[in-house]
């Protein structure tokens, strides 16, 4: 390939580009709106669990279960169980649930027939409830004036990433998504260039010079990877993205954008008009977004998610900034990256030629 004519290309490319308005306009108000959007959110995770109590006569009780976790168990009293559940109804105070106790407790636990209320909205966590369960019955053991006979052995085991205690902020989950909105606004812009140039047959007049249609085609691939890398790069810099082992996510960040300009290449040589090319992006891109809207809620990603193109992309971003992850943990998806990339440029670049071929 002739370096001279591909550099030629590219910049006039970059120009035609710059010169375009809408994309212009429309990558900078994104850039803007995204980093806007990430600074926003909240940044950090408050594990404090809220529990509202109404109770008679048992302060002295209630005071020495709920003084012993402190940290993580807040307790509110309340004078009335109709307060207590409307407080609970409503969330006042961050209140999730409430533990509602008779009035004659005490005595009732001594007879061996207390009843006790545990009120908590439809959408609780169900690992509540077997919280508010022990806290009622360490009241019950104290207000009898008695202890446990013996100790509850437990086996706890988490399926997943077990994050208690180190919880994972909006911030955070959202950095992979913010960065694939950047990646999909060049995909938009690429495949219009291209679209264009197509229909307007541009190409032809480039192709009556020394340059070859292999020429073309990496100077088509180079302008969309180096767009849509600058962008990334600028919004994880913004956003503090570049955390952990930089060089790993630098790598998926660059891998990512060859990624997109395969996509762009394809729907910009498929693509008949500018609709056409709008409906081609997105139904390419949809499917691509699962991974990345999946990293909002952590846990064991389905089988078939894995096997889509950004999933390297989305776990690289996600091990290296929240997991403290490196090329030893991500190695395997970022070779699956890598090979996804290769397919979707050949492919891109592939149908591309013919489009120009035929012309």
């Amino acid at each position: 390939m002739n370096r001279g004519v591909i550099a030629a290309i590219f910049r006039k490319d970059l120009v035609a580009f710059s010169r375009d308005r809408f994309y212009v306009f429309i990558t900078i108000l994104g850039l803007v709106a995204f980093v806007a959007m990430y600074w926003l959110l909240p940044s950090n995770v408050d594990e404090t669990i809220r529990l509202g109590v109404y109770q008679s006569g048992l302060e002295d009780v209630l005071a020495p279960v709920t003084s012993a976790n402190t940290a993580a168990l807040e307790v509110t009293s309340f004078g009335a169980p109709e307060e207590l559940t409307a407080a609970v109804s409503e969330g006042t105070g961050g209140i999730i649930a409430g533990i509602s106790f008779p009035p004659d407790f005490a005595d009732s636990v001594v007879a061996g027939d207390g009843v006790v209320e545990l009120l908590v909205p439809a959408d609780v966590p169900p690992e509540y409830l077997p919280l508010m369960e022990g806290l009622a019955s360490q009241v019950a053991y104290f207000a009898a004036g008695e202890r446990p006979p013996v100790d509850v052995a437990t086996r706890t085991v988490v399926l997943g990433v077990d994050r208690v205690g180190d919880q994972v902020s909006l911030q955070e989950q959202m950095r992979p998504l913010l960065a694939f909105f950047v990646l999909l606004m060049e995909t938009f812009a690429l495949a219009s260039l291209v679209s264009t140039e197509v229909q307007l047959r541009t190409v032809t007049a480039v192709l009556v010079t020394p340059a070859r249609p292999r020429d073309f085609l990496a100077a088509k691939a180079l302008l969309g990877t180096f767009l849509a890398l600058i962008e990334v790069v600028l919004l994880m810099a913004l956003i503090r993205g570049f955390v952990g082992d930089v060089p790993v996510l630098v790598v998926a960040l660059v891998l990512g954008s060859v990624l997109v300009t395969g996509v762009g290449l394809l729907a910009g040589a498929s693509g008949r008009d500018f609709m056409g090319v709008m409906f081609l992006s997105l139904a390419l891109m949809i499917p691509l977004m699962i991974p990345a809207f999946g990293a909002l809620f952590p846990g064991t990603a389905a089988t078939w998610v894995k096997i889509l193109p950004t999933y390297g992309l989305v776990e690289a971003i996600v091990g290296v900034t929240t997991r403290g992850e490196s090329w030893a943990e991500l190695g395997p998806v970022l070779v699956g990256l890598g090979l996804w990339c290769v397919a979707l440029l050949a492919l891109g670049t592939g149908i591309l030629r013919r489009r120009v071929e035929t012309l």
